[in-house]
């Protein structure tokens, strides 16, 4: 079957083009539907792409920060403001992969990949989509539990706060092939703290479920304790609570449940 490709000079002609044709797909990076096309996936008829340079901007102002859905991983690791994220960034493939790759990209990237997205998720990013009933910010939960049906709309930009300080966000990823391998496990967390307790935390998982998670039982585990040894252990003791890993060829469900809690107290901990 042929694909026919249209390129459009602006978002919101591109954004018209998927919600009118089911068999359309965007074409950001090309790192998952060219794999798709090369693969033999008929249910892409049409690819979609847009020239508008409001994909590829970068706004960082005191505390929030915006990165456009086209923006890849190179470019944010080039962005000396945007250093929070640069771990996430560097865990994304290798350098091609990482010179293609966009953020908008990673949200639809299912497991053992989507690492990036897991941050965003840790982060409490909000998700710019514009579709057929128009422009609207999603909080990045929402947009994962919808995932499957957001395949008509546009993402146009992420957004989130700047963490307070350095160690207030922490991000893992466990892979058998470093650095650039699918996900056995990816752990991030956010950490604010207020009078030296933690308020607000939020732990995102990957490869431990359909779409990312996060650790509610952990997080409560931490709320307003200090982050010593005793909160940390908490956390991890229940860190596989709410989890339903799949068996791949990077590890099983028994072995994800098993290591999590493990990572996840190497990650609070500040280890290597």
């Amino acid at each position: 079957m042929p694909v026919t490709v249209k390129t459009f000079a602006s978002f919101g002609e591109a954004a018209s083009a998927l919600s009118s044709d089911r068999g359309a797909r965007y074409l950001g990076g090309g790192t998952l539907v060219m794999r798709a096309l090369n693969e033999g996936d008929i249910s892409i008829s049409t690819v979609v792409r847009a020239t508008d340079q409001a994909l590829t901007r970068i706004d960082v102002a005191s505390s929030r920060v915006t990165i456009g859905a086209g923006v890849t991983f190179a470019r944010i690791l080039a962005e000396r403001e945007l250093a929070f994220l640069h771990a996430p960034a560097r865990s994304i493939g290798g350098p091609a992969v990482r010179n293609m790759g966009t953020v908008g990209g990673n949200l639809f990237a299912s497991s053992p990949y989507g690492d990036f997205t897991v941050a965003l998720l840790a982060l409490d990013a909000t998700v710019s989509v514009q579709g057929g009933l128009g422009a609207r910010d999603m909080p990045i939960e929402e947009f994962l539990q919808s995932r499957e049906r957001q395949s008509g709309a546009l993402v146009l930009a992420v957004s989130c706060q700047r963490p307070a300080s350095a160690d207030a966000f922490r991000y893992r990823k466990i892979a058998r092939i470093k650095p650039k391998g699918g996900s056995v496990i990816t752990l991030a967390a956010h950490l604010p703290s207020s009078g030296g307790r933690i308020s607000g935390a939020r732990i995102a998982l990957g490869s431990m479920a359909a779409t990312q998670i996060r650790a509610r039982a952990a997080e409560r585990a931490l709320e307003g304790r200090s982050l010593d040894d005793a909160a940390i252990n908490a956390a991890a003791a229940v860190a596989a609570e709410g989890v339903s890993p799949t068996d791949n060829a990077l590890g099983s469900a028994w072995y994800r449940r098993e290591i999590v809690g493990v990572h996840l107290r190497r990650l609070l901990s500040g280890l290597e």
